[in-house]
C-alpha cells in the first residue's frame, strides 16, 4: 500500500485526527482562504474550494468558520496573506517526500522543514527532484472486512474509477481528480463506508522500509504534519504489516 494511504490508515487507527482537531481546523481554514482567493467564493465554479469545504464539513467544522474563511480569501474580511510553497527531498531509507506548505513566513517554513528532514535521517533536495514520482489522483480507502468487495468493485468502476488496488487489509479506489466527486457521491449514495476520501498525490513506485527506517519515517511524517505551516505531506514509503507490528 502506498505511503500516503498507509499513513492515513495509521492516523485513523491511532486517533491522531481526533486528538489534533484544533490544528486540523487551522489548516483547513488556510486552505479554504487560499482556495477562495485564487478561484473565487462560489464552490460550484471553484473545485478546490468545493473540496476544501467538503473536507471541513467532514471534520464537523462549524458553518460560520467556513464562511469566515471564504470572506478572508475574497477580501471581505481582513486576514493573513498565505503563500503556497512546495519542498521536495528524501526521507530515511531514500524514500521520496513532497511537502506542500501554506505559510505567511517562507523563511520560517523552510527552516522548520529542513530541520525535521535532517533530524530524522533525510535531506531537502532541489525543486523537481521527487515531484515526478507522484501523480495527482482521487483516493478512497476502505477496510476490507467492513465492505462488500464485489459491490464496491462494480459500483466504483461503473461510476468512473480508474482502478481498485487491493492490500492485505484495505481496498483503494483510484480516480482522476475530475471524476473524484462523482465516484465518491455514488459510493456514499450506495451506503458504503470509507475511512478516507481525498484528492492526493499517489506515488508511481514505492520503497520498502525496514524497522529502523520505518520508525524514523513515521516520526518524520507526524512531525511534518504537526507543523503549523505544512498543509500536506506525501511520500512513497511502504511498510509491511509485519514491520508495523514490530514497531507498534
Amino acid at each position: 500500500m502506498s505511503g500516503h494511504s498507509k499513513w492515513a490508515s495509521i492516523k485513523h487507527k491511532k486517533g491522531v485526527v481526533d486528538a489534533k482537531r484544533g490544528k486540523i481546523f487551522s489548516k483547513l481554514i488556510k486552505e479554504i482562504t487560499v482556495a477562495a482567493r485564487m478561484g473565487g467564493k462560489d464552490p460550484d465554479s471553484n473545485s478546490r474550494l468545493r473540496l476544501a469545504i467538503a473536507t471541513a464539513k467532514a471534520e464537523n467544522m462549524p458553518k460560520e468558520n467556513i464562511e469566515r474563511a471564504i470572506k478572508k480569501g475574497t477580501g471581505e474580511l481582513e486576514g493573513s496573506n498565505y503563500e503556497e510553497v512546495s519542498y521536495e527531498g528524501y526521507g530515511p531509507g531514500g524514500v521520496a517526500v513532497l511537502v506542500e506548505v501554506l505559510t505567511d513566513n517562507k523563511n520560517r517554513a523552510v527552516a522548520d522543514v529542513r530541520h525535521l528532514f535532517e533530524r530524522y535521517g533525510g535531506n531537502l533536495g532541489e525543486t523537481g527532484c521527487v515531484a515526478w514520482m507522484f501523480a495527482q489522483k482521487g483516493l478512497i480507502v476502505f477496510q476490507k472486512d467492513q465492505i462488500d468487495e464485489e459491490k464496491l468493485f462494480e459500483l466504483a468502476l461503473e461510476a468512473g474509477a480508474d482502478d481498485i488496488k487491493e492490500g492485505e487489509k484495505e481496498l483503494e479506489v483510484i480516480t482522476e481528480p475530475s471524476s473524484f466527486e462523482h465516484v465518491k457521491a455514488a459510493i456514499e449514495n450506495a451506503g458504503l463506508n470509507y475511512i478516507l476520501a481525498e484528492i492526493t498525490m499517489i506515488p508511481k513506485t514505492t520503497v520498502n522500509l525496514d524497522d529502523k527506517h520505518a520508525q524514523q519515517m513515521l516520526t518524520l511524517m507526524e512531525l511534518l504534519e504537526d507543523n503549523e505551516d505544512v498543509n500536506h505531506v506525501y511520500s512513497n514509503f511502504d511498510i509491511s504489516d509485519e514491520v508495523m507490528e514490530s514497531i507498534s
